[in-house]
């Protein structure tokens, strides 16, 4: 029989085996959406970071379909060796699976392993320049006296969606949902008049801003941004509870060894410093965030049971 000392010589040499293997060989950084869109953006500005750092060769892989769920489900299926890493947003990994349930094909906290969130955004309830409403109380105001009020988020199921269920709630509104297929057709049926708001991160909206064609009502973060100094949260209008950001995080398959995922997790907390990863984050208005691992699994576990109540309220059900 192996002794209890041999077996644990035997697991540390496995780790160090592959760790070292990472550097002489490419890794795939999947991202379950297409190139060019934020989320993309993000993995590629990460991937610069990671070459020699991490590995020789860092390629980006789009695997998209499903919102997202394909680009989970390649990673898991991939092998614990530390070639294969997922770039996924918060929603993927706490708010579907009370969406889709028993249908869901993975678990973030047993079939893969969290690393770290490389960055953060919050969203932004937007109207037009002309509209009345000024800040959030006005848009209250606004909202009871036309009896119902349909506002737009980038897709149905989304954080933004369930966002703005909670926005109803809070302030006793009746908001109907409009979902639509990503940021910039909802920004453009805000500017044309087809919709009266929008809640949609906030650097699809942040130029419109600037430029004085849209009025940002509030902001899903806990403080104000650098970029838009002039923008109140919700929190400082008096609704703490409307408070949330949604996270990009960085995650390998399940089983991969301990001094692996630290090597990565070391990696790219040196590149969120970088000037090029905060100035790339901050074109798109996030903000770089990392953490420990031990720290990342809690936010997740505690996300994933903080959307439950919102999403089983909303009484949504995706089509598919």
């Amino acid at each position: 029989m192996m002794t209890r000392r041999a077996a644990t010589l035997l697991a540390l040499g496995s780790a160090r085996g592959a760790l070292a293997q990472v550097p002489g060989r490419a890794v795939r950084t999947v991202v379950g959406f297409a190139a060019g869109g934020p989320q993309d953006i993000v993995a590629r500005l990460y991937a610069e970071r990671l070459r020699g750092s991490y590995a020789p060769q860092v390629i980006v892989e789009n695997r998209t379909g499903a919102g997202g769920r394909l680009g989970v489900e390649a990673v898991k299926a991939a092998p614990p060796d530390g070639t294969v890493l997922l770039i996924a947003a918060a929603s993927l990994l706490t708010i579907y699976p009370h969406l889709y349930g028993r249908n869901l094909r993975y678990d973030a906290l047993t079939d893969l392993t969290p690393v770290t969130p490389v960055c953060v955004y919050p969203f932004a309830l937007t109207v037009r320049a002309d509209h009345p409403a000024r800040d959030l109380a006005g848009f209250a105001a606004w909202s009871r006296e036309r009896g119902e009020t349909p506002f737009a988020s980038p897709a149905a199921g989304s954080m933004p969606h369930f966002l703005g269920v909670q926005i109803g709630r809070s302030l006793g509104l009746t908001l109907t949902h409009v979902p639509y297929r990503g940021t910039a057709p909802a920004v453009q049926d805000l500017l044309g008049g087809q919709i009266p708001a929008v809640l949609v991160p906030v650097g699809g909206v942040s130029s419109y801003q600037r430029a004085g064609t849209l009025r940002i009502l509030g902001l899903s973060s806990t403080a104000r941004l650098d970029s838009l100094p002039g923008v109140p949260t919700f929190a400082e209008q008096d609704h703490a509870d409307l408070s949330a950001e949604e996270w990009l995080g960085a995650f390998l398959p399940a089983h991969v060894p301990a001094e692996l995922a630290e090597e990565l997790r070391r990696a790219l907390v040196a590149g969120s410093e970088t000037q090029e990863v905060r100035e790339g984050l901050a074109r798109l208005d996030y903000r770089p965030l990392t953490s420990t691992s031990a720290e990342f699994v809690a936010r997740l576990r505690a996300e994933r049971d903080q959307w439950g109540p919102v999403v089983q309220a909303s009484g949504f059900r995706p089509e598919d």
